[in-house]
């Protein structure tokens, strides 16, 4: 298991799709995109944003009753693609013992954010499905402002008629 973070979600153009970016916390940083649903994009943004409801949404609901019944969650790993589909576990932890329960990526991600449980990806998962982050660019910041300020002083108010 590697642990991973969540970086967002986002919705990728033009297919208007919703998708968690999970990243690799060490090493080389691999990025893992997981298309989900709508409802399931806003559930973990409104966990993200620290959005409370009025009323419990679901992911909410089976907090509470993991923390009712003396047990909690402790991990979540997402595990495998097959046939294109994403799967994960839920790592929970109750008094008869540690229980691994399957589930849907976007599901577990909703629970770890409002929990603050840790995420992790399996090894094969990420070495088959985990893409190499974008190189960053060779300039450095002051090189950045540097041109900037030299096109501040060649510009002219007329250039932009």
């Amino acid at each position: 298991m590697i642990p991973v973070e969540l970086v967002g979600v986002r919705v990728e153009i033009p297919a208007n799709t919703p998708m968690v970016l999970l990243r690799e916390q060490q090493g080389r940083h691999r990025l893992l995109p997981i298309y989900i649903g709508t409802p399931e994009a806003s559930a973990i943004h409104y966990a993200l944003e620290g959005i409370e409801p009025p009323r419990p949404f679901t992911h909410d609901l089976f907090l509470t009753t993991i923390d009712e019944l003396g047990a909690s969650l402790d991990k979540v790993v997402v595990t495998e693609m097959r046939e294109r589909t994403f799967y994960a576990e839920l790592h929970i932890t109750a008094a008869d013992g540690d229980k691994v329960i399957s589930c849907r990526p976007s599901d577990a991600i909703a629970l770890a954010v409002r929990c603050g449980a840790p995420l992790f990806a399996g090894d094969e998962l990420l070495a088959e499905h985990g893409q190499e982050p974008p190189e960053e660019p060779e300039e450095d910041a002051a090189e950045i402002i540097d041109e900037f300020k030299d096109f501040l002083d060649e510009v002219n108010p007329e250039d932009f008629a």
